[in-house]
């Protein structure tokens, strides 16, 4: 099985939201369908067919959560210095347009962008991995080409 990289406070996010579901959501989904059985008719009972749907996504989410905390080779950013890779917080200028962005490159199942978490296989963050603070990169976006200067890159 492929290990999946992630950072200790991705890791710790995606625990969390398993325990909710296992310790909250799941009994409470079993309640929900037990209350819509006791109405009678479960062919017509919009109720009953609702919590079991809402069972089916909860179970789905439990699954896949455990397989990737299972397959999870959790990181420790704070020991990692010096250029661009798994785990750096880059702070980047866009060339064109002298906005500031920072970013913490992350794996695939913690990214989230408005969070300025990056995937690690995004173009952005393949094209920042081995780079300095003080490199441009050249980055193909949907948008088009963007050119980028690595303002800093720290370890947290």
């Amino acid at each position: 099985m492929e290990k999946i990289p992630m950072t200790r406070a991705g890791y710790d996010v995606l625990d969390e939201e398993l325990k909710g579901l296992k310790s909250v959501e799941r009994p409470a989904v079993i309640k929900a369908i037990a209350e819509a059985r006791a109405h009678g008719d479960l062919s017509e009972n919009a109720e009953y067919h609702a919590a079991r749907e809402k069972q089916s996504f909860v179970e789905g989410r439990i699954k896949e959560l455990e397989s990737i905390l299972g397959r999870a080779e959790v990181i420790d950013t704070a020991r990692l210095s010096g250029s661009v890779k798994f785990g750096a917080t880059v702070t980047l200028v866009d060339e064109d347009s002298d906005e500031e962005r920072t970013y913490q490159i992350v794996g695939e199942a913690e990214a989230d962008l408005e969070r300025g978490l990056l995937n690690i296989k995004s173009p952005l963050a393949r094209a920042l991995i081995g780079k300095d603070e003080g490199d441009s990169v050249e980055v193909r976006t949907p948008g088009g080409d963007k050119s980028y200067e690595i303002l800093s890159v720290r370890f947290v």
